[in-house]
């Protein structure tokens, strides 16, 4: 199921990393990726409380995670350029979906980067 929110729709996910000749983009898109699947799930599941976004939230984290080797493979990683344009991204994300007091290091709590 695509996206439906407008805001997710009109944002250019992850801009800053595509932009930094550091971050290969194969990798940025599989990044994407798992952001727009969250994205599918938080339309699908439709959350109501905190407890349940974070859910959503901690499984797209630690799909990042997983992808840390792959980064170092490549000659990169997910350091502190990639920390602050992840993070910027789940803000955006989870504010889009109405969930405006929630703290954003509580959403990327599983992060290894």
């Amino acid at each position: 199921m695509p996206v439906t929110n407008d805001k997710i729709k009109a944002r250019d996910i992850l801009s800053e990393m595509y932009a930094d000749g550091y971050f290969p983009d194969f990798l940025v898109d599989k990044i994407k990726v798992i952001l727009l699947d969250m994205c599918e799930q938080i339309e699908h599941e439709q959350p109501k409380d905190e407890d349940s976004l974070l859910k959503l939230t901690h499984a797209a984290t630690k799909r990042i995670n997983d992808l840390e080797e792959e980064f170092e493979e490549n000659d990169s990683e997910l350091e502190t350029g990639a920390r602050e344009a992840l993070g910027a991204e789940f803000d955006f994300i989870v504010r889009a979906y109405g969930f405006a007091d929630v703290d954003i290091e509580d959403v990327i709590a599983p992060r290894e980067w």
